[in-house]
């Protein structure tokens, strides 16, 4: 069942729209908290996201910047600012369609549909790990952390990816020597020390402390 978070603070709109997505069998959330979107997102995990313009707090633009950030899920902007600047600025900035208010539901519904088959042509998709408010973008080796930014090189990368998909498990200093350098027949021990270190540092230019931490003669974890 494919999941649909509806961002827009007219809870009529948004009830109506999340009971008529389920009668095409889709899981639906509406935003409530507009101070929580991305958290909701998150946790929610949806497939496809409507997205109004104006909301409290934040506008649609700057939650479809934030989740461009994360991820590359569908967004359908919904909303009666229809003037061709904001219908080229949401599309400017990461959507995927833009639906002018009022509109009709089995034409909401067409166009989702039509999304959806484009966009998932095959199940576990996955654009991004998480743990402790700490993001890695699997698509371009960007770590989020409180809107800030980092991009890692290409082992640093290796690492965080197989720390926080194996998270509260510790990962051997040999897994991830087999991770970073298959094809090579020989590497130094403490090349991966140095690999660790170097991440660490760069990790704290963002206020990262303390994400990897080393178990003694056993290996990394992030817990």
């Amino acid at each position: 069942m494919y999941k649909i978070m509806i961002v827009e603070d007219d809870m009529t709109i948004s009830k109506l729209i999340s009971k008529h997505l389920e009668k095409w069998n889709y899981k639906t959330r509406y935003i409530e908290d507009f101070n929580n979107v991305i958290e909701e997102f998150m946790s929610f995990e949806p497939q496809l996201v409507l997205l109004d313009i104006s909301l409290p707090f934040y506008n649609g633009y700057h939650w479809c910047s934030e989740i461009r950030k994360l991820s590359k899920v569908p967004i359908i902007f919904i909303s009666s600012t229809s003037d061709n600047m904001n219908i080229v600025m949401a599309m400017d900035i990461g959507a995927d369609d833009f639906i002018i208010k009022p509109f009709d539901l089995s034409v909401l519904i067409a166009k989702i549909n039509a999304l959806m088959r484009r966009t998932y042509t095959f199940k576990g998709q996955v654009d991004y790990l998480e743990h402790n408010g700490v993001f890695l973008n699997l698509n371009n080796t960007i770590v989020t952390y409180k809107d800030q930014n980092i991009e890692l090189t290409k082992n640093d990368f290796k690492i965080m990816q197989i720390l926080m998909e194996n998270k509260g498990e510790v990962v051997s200093r040999s897994k991830i020597m087999n991770r970073l350098w298959e094809s090579d027949s020989f590497i130094d021990d403490n090349t991966l020390t140095v690999n660790i270190t170097r991440l660490r540092k760069k990790l704290e230019t963002i206020g990262i402390y303390n994400f990897i931490k080393t178990k003694k003669g056993l290996g990394y974890v992030v817990d």
